[in-house]
């Protein structure tokens, strides 16, 4: 599973609504919703060395020698490459002039350029997840994005049954009717993602337990019901469950606007253009169920 990040040692403000900032939940229009899944075969380990030397700030160059393992280090490299490159591409800005910071949360932003990007660069917001060998990562315009992507041959046993320990009694009730194995396992990851990409939408990192909330989900695929916290509405979400690859799970969660409907363009291997693979609507919102969470 991918971890959950714990917030930076020295905090960011969060960003103010307003001009160059991202705008609060809520605030999004019909823009498109722009997803990228890149298996970490998706580019060569030398070209990755090579574009993360000119494109990668210093923290980030501090942050990759710092990795012990190879693998890890070069799941990094391409994960923030993947960034620059699928970033730069939008706001028409050159990679190595982006400035990428994180909240006080840590959760990580886009610093708007002076005059906000040739392409609106100032309105962007992305989110980034990596697990089993693949990086993905979400861009929109105008409003937060929530991502998460685990892979079903990850899976472990006790992985499983901790995760499943944070969900809310009905979800726990819904993983357990599965057949235990694989079947099990989807249910889980299914849950899994869908919080993992509320709660990064939100910027909410650790601070939102996640039997706080609660999804109703159709046997195969899609939500049926969302019951959010105390202070959130279901309405105000859209949620979608993909599987662009056999075996990995990708969840992604958005600000709703009934007067608009997205549309998710999804892109596969590195973003060497702006050309997307697939093209589909994004479900519109889903109402509450009154029974989701104890009183």
């Amino acid at each position: 599973m991918t971890p959950r990040p714990a917030p930076p040692a020295t905090p960011a403000p969060e960003p103010a609504p307003g001009p160059g900032a991202v705008p609060a939940p809520g605030a999004g229009g019909g823009e498109p919703v722009k997803l990228w899944l890149c298996p970490n075969d998706g580019l060569p380990p030398e070209v990755a060395l090579l574009l993360a030397t000119h494109w990668l700030d210093a923290q980030e160059q501090k942050t990759a020698s710092r990795f012990l393992f190879e693998r890890d280090r070069r799941q990094y490299l391409l994960a923030h490459t993947l960034v620059r490159r699928a970033l730069a591409l939008e706001a028409g800005l050159a990679e190595a002039e982006l400035v990428i910071w994180r909240s006080a949360r840590g959760r990580p932003f886009l610093r708007p350029a002076a005059a906000g990007g040739p392409r609106g660069g100032s309105q962007l917001d992305f989110n980034l997840s990596h697990a089993g060998g693949y990086s993905l990562l979400g861009i929109v315009r105008r409003h937060r994005i929530g991502v998460d992507v685990e892979r079903l041959e990850d899976r472990d046993e006790r992985a499983i049954t901790t995760i499943v320990r944070t969900f809310a009694a009905p979800e726990r009730e819904w993983v357990a009717r599965a057949a235990d194995g694989p079947a099990r396992d989807r249910r889980a990851l299914r849950v899994w993602t869908l919080k993992e990409a509320y709660s990064k939408a939100r910027g909410l990192g650790l601070g939102l337990p996640f039997d706080a909330f609660a999804f109703t989900l159709d046997d195969e695929r899609g939500v049926r019901a969302f019951t959010p916290p105390a202070d959130d509405t279901a309405r105000s979400w859209r949620f979608a469950e993909l599987e662009p690859v056999p075996g990995v799970l990708v969840a992604v969660a958005v600000p709703a606007d009934e007067t608009q409907d997205p549309v998710v363009h999804l892109g596969y291997g590195f973003p060497w253009s702006r050309a997307a693979l697939r093209s589909f609507p994004l479900p519109r919102p889903v109402g509450g169920h009154p029974s989701a969470l104890p009183a």
